[in-house]
């Protein structure tokens, strides 16, 4: 669990507070004229960030009030909140590091530890077994 400081009600407990998802997504300002795909994009696609990312929330065990939160989506720690309307404000900071060090980008990406392309000699099971 972790704290999250309402804009309105201050600091409160996680479990106070339902999550909307990301924040910003503008409304497509002529919906019907847009294609099944362009549609399907707006209401599905996101970027699910890995990182920093500005979440919409909702306090709904307090004041009832929406509002956007930047989160790191991979330690959980909140960097700033402000209210729906309000400018998004600016992380000073370095990007935080993910819990296990691993790159923004994931780490399915990244080579295993043993393997040439790690820098080490490649081992596979029938090389170790005798």
């Amino acid at each position: 669990m972790f704290l999250i400081s309402c804009p309105n009600c201050g600091p409160r407990d996680q479990t106070e507070f339902s999550c909307g998802g990301e924040a910003h997504i503008v409304r497509p300002a002529k919906p019907d004229d847009l294609s099944d795909a362009d549609w399907a994009d707006y209401l599905f696609m996101r970027t699910n960030t890995k990182g920093v990312h500005a979440e919409r929330w909702v306090h709904s065990h307090g004041c009832r009030r929406w509002f956007n939160a930047i989160r790191h989506t991979a330690t959980d720690q909140i960097l700033a909140v402000y209210k729906i309307g309000e400018e998004r404000p600016p992380i000073d900071h370095d990007p935080l590091p993910t819990p296990c060090g691993e790159p923004v980008v994931g780490s399915g990406d990244l080579p295993l530890v043993g393997t040439a392309s790690a820098g080490g000699t490649a081992k596979t099971p029938s090389s170790e077994v005798k």
